[in-house]
């Protein structure tokens, strides 16, 4: 899963089951009716209110998760901000000039930060909660490993995102997610309920509401990462505009040459080393991969 991605999911997951539990404990120790039971015929579910609470919990949870996405990247990833008007070596300083070249090409007001992340894997990946406040960062290990052409271009496809500005688009589509999970894995824990004395009652629908909230998440992210591979070939556009579609092609059969030679050094798959992630991933498991697979994406780009 790319970086970033993985970063707003987990910390999504993080933050609903947060605001679950808070909210659980509250109900409990204050007594009010939050159980969203009426106990009328049928199920005894107040939907609307239920509906309003899941709209109200799943999309704070998304906007949470997205306004922590920069603090959050920089402190799992450590990554180290460059400052412009700092004392930077000339590889950084190169890194710095990429990144705000391209940022005036998209037509980009605000420079974002940029970042170099000591990991050796090849890899790279673009966040923030908007446009005025983004993170570009690339590992140390694809500055050792790529040419000057093919950095440009990834560096490009990273822009691009910011550009594009899908990282909202997917804070928006996450929280119709979170809103479908959080109102179904309440609809099961309350129905699971039920089949328990009532002394266990909220012991068993609260640890229903975790389970399944979890649960119904990871189901969700099928549907976050199918946006996620759309989004990359939007991205590889906007890297081809930027940089050219020769350096964003050169880019990725650079990265397809890398993750060859460490798979033949490792005899694995190492999903990580990426730094727009190959889905080399069959059967169900391609339906949870961010990134489409590069020979697709080379494709795309020599037959534009």
């Amino acid at each position: 899963m790319g970086k970033r991605i993985l970063l707003f999911l987990l910390t999504n997951i993080l933050v609903m089951t947060t605001i679950v539990i808070v909210w659980s404990l509250i109900v409990s120790y204050t007594g009010i009716n939050g159980s969203f039971q009426t106990g009328g015929p049928g199920l005894g579910i107040d939907f609307v209110s239920l509906g309003l609470f899941s709209i109200l919990v799943g999309f704070a949870g998304s906007f949470i998760s997205l306004a922590m996405s920069r603090m959050m990247a920089k402190w799992m990833m450590k990554v180290k901000v460059l400052d412009p008007d700092g004392s930077l070596t000339a590889q950084q300083r190169e890194v710095v000039e990429k990144v705000h070249r391209f940022s005036r090409a998209a037509g980009l007001t605000h420079m974002p930060q940029v970042g170099i992340y000591p990991s050796p894997e090849v890899n790279a990946f673009a966040t923030g909660p908007s446009k005025k406040k983004s993170l570009v960062a690339v590992s140390q290990g694809l500055l050792d490993n790529m040419d000057d052409d093919a950095v440009e271009g990834v560096i490009a496809h990273e822009v691009a995102h910011v550009s594009n500005g899908d990282m909202v688009t997917m804070t928006l589509l996450q929280g119709i997610v979170n809103t479908f999970v959080v109102f179904f894995a309440r609809i099961v824990a309350i129905v699971l309920s039920r089949f328990v004395r009532p002394e266990l009652q909220f012991i068993v629908q609260f640890a229903a509401i975790i389970i399944f909230q979890i649960l119904f998440s990871i189901l969700g992210s099928l549907v976050v990462s199918a946006y996620s591979r759309h989004r990359e070939f939007h991205a590889d556009r906007g890297g081809g505009d930027l940089a050219g579609n020769d350096k964003m092609a050169h880019a990725l059969r650079s990265l397809k040459a890398q993750v060859g030679r460490t798979n033949v050094k490792d005899h694995t798959d190492d999903s990580a080393v990426a730094t727009m992630k190959i889905s080399g991933k069959g059967g169900v498991m391609r339906l949870f991969s961010t990134h489409p697979d590069l020979d697709e994406r080379i494709a795309r780009l020599e037959q534009r």
